[in-house]
């Protein structure tokens, strides 16, 4: 029963030393090969030569089907069981396996039957600066108003490359501009470029601005990409209306007929929109009988007759006109409008007999006076001048 005992032991022992045995074996057979290849190489290139650098003798190669294990449908390495040498089989895009990570590396599996040996082999793929720096949009459009104040900043939209971080994006640059420039700020994510208003845009001068920005990133020779900033400045209301001449006069004659055109007033104003629109009115301290003289259209500018003109009540006018925009808060400019009336003769005479006598002696002096008669006509000029005369036979003269 004893020796029984201690036969079971022993076994127990070698079954113990045995499986320490493989596991020493397993370390020595699966011992890790390193190779570094740069990305893009052409389909056939040599990786490194496996049996060589893991001590295996390439005879065997053959007759212990020597293979790489994996489920790769398209694999990206093949190795030659002649040489045991590993090749490229398609096109290594360091991009498209690693994406943005710093470290790309592919970890392969090679096996040897009979007896069974591991190696395990680590590919490196190098970086190279085969991108140029792209952004999202070809054209970015920004729209600012006239009145932002200098100082304002505006995100504008990074650059990508997918390019590892060595030749990613390093630096902006922007077309020249006297109204913006450049700022950038780094994140964790790269450099994000701001756009900075440093001088208050006009668009009365410039309606819209160009420029263009260009990302470059850090390869020897660089490579760089570039999108189009448009920028649209937004009018604000800050130009009053303009009278497109200094002085306004008409000549008008008198007794014209209501809705004959007087004159007609223009104005401008380098605003767009309603704060561009001009309206006409009369100016607010314009008499109520003005008002009623004369109208003015407050689309067109037009001042035409209302009322009644009269030489002799007034014969010169002087109206004071408004041309307001239709901002929200609306600017105004007022100009005077002088209007001679022209004297017509539509007044006759009008004969005033200030002393008459009803009867006069038989032995009345000649000479002697009669009466008086004083005659008035409320034109001017030579219509308004008098000639007075009585029938030649009666024994009496006007002086």
């Amino acid at each position: 029963m004893e020796q029984r005992g201690r036969r079971t032991w022993i076994e127990r022992w070698r079954c113990i030393v045995y499986a320490v045995a493989l596991v020493m074996f397993g370390s020595e057979a699966s011992a890790q090969i390193r190779y570094s290849i740069s990305e893009e190489v052409k389909e056939g290139s040599v990786v490194g030569n496996i049996a060589k650098d893991a001590g295996i003798d390439k005879v065997t190669l053959k007759e212990r089907q020597y293979r790489i294990v994996g489920s790769s449908k398209e694999p990206l390495f093949h190795l030659n069981q002649d040489d045991g040498v590993l090749y490229v089989s398609r096109k290594v895009d360091r991009e498209e396996i690693c994406e943005r990570r710093l470290d790309c590396v592919i970890n392969l599996k090679t096996v040897l039957e009979n007896p069974l040996e591991i190696h395990y082999v680590t590919v490196e793929v190098v970086d190279i600066n085969d991108h140029s720096p792209i952004f999202p949009e070809k054209e970015k459009r920004l729209e600012i108003f006239e009145s932002t104040i200098p100082g304002a900043r505006f995100q504008l939209q990074p650059a990508r490359d997918p390019d590892g971080s060595q030749f990613s994006v390093h630096q902006y640059k922007l077309s020249h501009s006297d109204h913006f420039r450049l700022e950038l700020k780094d994140r964790d994510d790269g450099k994000m470029p701001f756009l900075v208003l440093q001088k208050q845009l006009d668009r009365e001068a410039a309606r819209e601005h160009t420029l263009l920005l260009t990302a470059i990133d850090g390869g020897r020779p660089p490579k760089s990409g570039t999108t189009q900033v448009l920028i649209e400045v937004l009018d604000v209301n800050d130009n009053a209306p303009v009278f497109t001449q200094d002085v306004y006069s008409a000549t008008l004659n008198e007794n014209a007929a209501p809705g004959t055109l007087v004159i007609r007033v223009n104005a401008t104003d380098l605003d767009e929109g309603a704060n561009g629109k001009i309206v006409y009115s009369f100016g607010k301290e314009v008499e109520i009988k003005l008002q009623k003289l004369f109208y003015i259209d407050s689309s067109t500018g037009e001042i035409k007759v209302t009322g009644e003109i009269d030489y002799e009540e007034n014969e010169r006018y002087e109206i004071d006109i408004r041309a307001s925009d239709e901002g929200t808060i609306p600017l105004s400019t007022d100009k005077s409008v002088i209007i001679k009336v022209i004297d017509l003769n539509d007044n006759p005479p009008e004969i005033e007999v200030t002393s008459f006598s009803k009867s006069v002696p038989e032995d009345c002096r000649i000479g002697t006076t009669v009466a008086l008669i004083s005659v008035n006509d409320l034109d001017s000029g030579p219509s308004g001048k008098v000639s007075c005369f009585i029938p030649e036979d009666v024994p009496f003269a006007i002086l």
